[in-house]
């Protein structure tokens, strides 16, 4: 049966955690309050206008949202981040709107996600911050984002991750938050590794609870309201009374952010959501397997989080495009030669925001918007869960492999990697195409991951399940105001 985190299961670890958070004066946001800063109270607001974006600071809890001031230190928080990809770049008549994971702390968006599978485990008990240690198995930015919030939540943190990700990713983690971490063998698609260390992990070290961000629900139930709210705020601001809700487009990774088209269908039932991945490891478009350089969307899975029914697309992008586009975004030739081409300098200083994760997530909605034929009145809706920042070393490696970067290889590259862009490897999904993906969880989840398939079948079949997953985030908050109240910390403020 399908287990929901809504109810007080263990009185004395919620005790524990409560004086640990009376002690080191810490609050937790309400999930309303990540949705919608405005109801914030202002005596934590005063207090944030001199904590740093990336501090380690326990009221940072409350910047997990979208909507903070774009500034590095102080900020506050207003609309939602986003940009809008030009049509000079695009090449289409669609507008491309895309929410910024840059101002999140810790630059990504992956710290809310891990945020909606800690907290409800601490409120109901099942995680005491005295005993346990929270472990974060990832491809990079959740594991980040984990151990950010363990920190600031008075909790260690084990962090696993592939030992070819980028080394920003294991320097922040050593030097600035000071956890544990394992390097597990391989690349960005090599997820059974991580999950054969955390077997490892369960069998010999009792104190550690795994929190796998491919198939804890928190992280689907944080994007759903989050994400999705954000979503529809850039929507409603952006669109006129013309304007159509075409498609959402999302990386599926750990199938939390994807969760979000779920909330959008709500609002547009017409709306298309397409699920991209690496072409290299095509794994929903081709039952298929590989290894690729798109950070952060881990593969040769389907999420047991990952509700397929509502998956009408999948694009395949190939690894190779989105390090071109890296290196013209982010190189000054390739700034100027886009400038040449008609980008303002406004426009250009947006592109930085697109990681490389965003990247792939670009292309999908330009091949998105040819197959559809998608005309000026339609917009797509996407994300770029982190920014350029924080693949640096990245540069370094292509300019050291590649050379020095030209204003003719930029040509180059825009005609391959974006003026080339085609409707080929993209599929749209029957009722079949959709159950063949899902039944591909069964390898994982049941075989090799002691699901049930009952509960697998549930996923599929029960159509009012997904909804009461989504609506534990009442019950959450409701927890969350009973625990703040009983430590006392925000009322002494």
């Amino acid at each position: 049966m399908i287990e929901f985190t809504d109810r007080i299961t263990n009185e004395k670890a919620r005790e524990n955690a409560i004086r640990r958070f009376r002690e080191k004066e810490i609050i937790l946001p309400l999930f309303s309050q990540q949705k919608d800063p405005d109801l914030i109270p202002d005596k934590v607001k005063d207090r944030l206008k001199n904590i740093g974006l990336w501090e380690i600071h326990p009221l940072n809890l409350f910047r997990i949202n979208w909507k903070n001031e774009a500034r590095e230190s102080g900020g506050l928080f207003g609309k939602v981040n986003y940009f809008e990809i030009p049509r000079s770049i695009s090449g289409v008549k669609a507008r491309i709107l895309m929410l910024a994971g840059k101002w999140f702390p810790t630059g990504a968006h992956k710290v809310g996600a891990a945020y909606g599978c800690l907290a409800p485990r601490i409120i109901t008990g099942e995680f005491d911050p005295t005993y346990h240690k929270a472990v974060w198995p990832s491809t990079g930015n959740y594991c980040r984002g984990g151990a950010f919030d363990c920190k600031l939540m008075g909790s260690n943190a084990v962090a696993i991750l592939p030992e070819n990700m980028s080394r920003e990713r294991f320097d922040w983690l050593r030097n600035e938050i000071g956890c544990e971490v394992i390097a597990t063998p391989g690349c960005e698609s090599n997820v059974k590794e991580i999950y054969d260390k955390c077997w490892e992990i369960r069998r010999t070290r009792p104190d550690c609870i795994i929190l796998n961000q491919f198939e804890e629900f928190g992280n689907a139930v944080w994007h759903y309201h989050i994400t999705g709210n954000a979503l529809e705020e850039v929507f409603r601001m952006e669109g006129s009374g013309r304007s159509r809700l075409a498609a959402y487009v999302s990386a599926t990774g750990s199938a939390g952010t994807i969760a979000a088209g779920d909330y959008l269908r709500t609002i547009a039932p017409d709306v298309r959501v397409v699920a991209s991945e690496a072409l290299q490891c095509p794994t929903l478009l081709q039952n298929g397997y590989g290894g690729h350089r798109i950070e952060g969307i881990g593969d040769k899975h389907v999420p047991w989080i990952h509700n397929v029914r509502n998956t009408d697309m999948v694009t395949a992008i190939d690894d190779e495009d989105c390090m071109r586009l890296l290196r013209l975004f982010n190189e000054k030739e390739g700034v100027n030669f886009l400038m040449s081409e008609g980008l303002n300098r406004e426009e250009a200083g947006t592109l930085p925001l697109l990681g490389i994760s965003g990247i792939a997530n670009m292309i999908s909605a330009i091949k998105t918007a040819k197959y559809l034929e998608l005309d000026s009145d339609d917009i797509i809706l996407s994300l770029a869960t982190d920014s350029a920042e924080l693949y640096s070393s990245r540069l370094i490696e292509l300019r050291e492999n590649k050379g020095v970067y030209t204003e003719k290889q930029a040509l180059r590259d825009f005609e391959k990697a974006i003026m080339g862009t085609a409707t080929d490897n993209l599929k749209e999904l029957s009722y079949r195409d959709k159950k063949a993906i899902h039944n591909l969880k069964y390898f994982t989840w049941v075989e090799q991951q002691q699901k049930d398939v009952d509960d697998l079948d549930s996923l599929w079949y029960d159509r009012g399940l997904w909804p009461k997953i989504f609506a534990q985030i009442g019950r959450w908050d409701e927890l969350i105001e009973d625990f703040n109240e009983r430590t006392g910390v925000l009322s002494g403020l």
